[in-house]
């Protein structure tokens, strides 16, 4: 059974940080690519960050870039979402995603968690 289970989300304000981990199990986590969404209160679920099999390559949405950094560790089958200089428009829920495809697309993503909430106070 795959699973994947999100933590550290909480609460913060303007400014802050917060680091997410998702730890994986029940699949061969060094050989999917593992992104971050995250969806906002009646929002679709939008891209945020993809790191590839071997942390060879990444790839962030615009607004996150230069913020927010995707790493991951095979030895500990967990990807992790460093988020520094946060605002309230990073306020949604933050999901982790395996997928067989480098990719910024949902549908690309097989597995998925249930999701961590994040929210920024002004």
């Amino acid at each position: 059974q795959v699973q994947l289970v999100e933590s550290g989300g909480g609460l913060v304000q303007t400014g802050g940080s917060l680091g997410l981990s998702c730890a994986v199990s029940g699949l061969s986590f060094s050989s999917y690519a593992m992104g971050w969404f995250r969806q906002a209160p009646e929002k679709e679920r939008q891209f945020v960050a993809t790191i590839s099999w071997r942390d060879r390559y990444t790839q962030y949405e615009d607004s996150v870039k230069g913020r927010f950094t995707i790493s991951r560790d095979n030895a500990k089958n967990t990807v992790y979402l460093q988020m520094n200089n946060l605002n309230p428009e990073d306020t949604a829920v933050y999901y982790c995603a395996a997928g067989t495809y480098f990719s910024s697309r949902r549908s690309d993503y097989k597995y998925w968690g249930q999701g961590t909430q994040v929210t920024v106070s002004s």
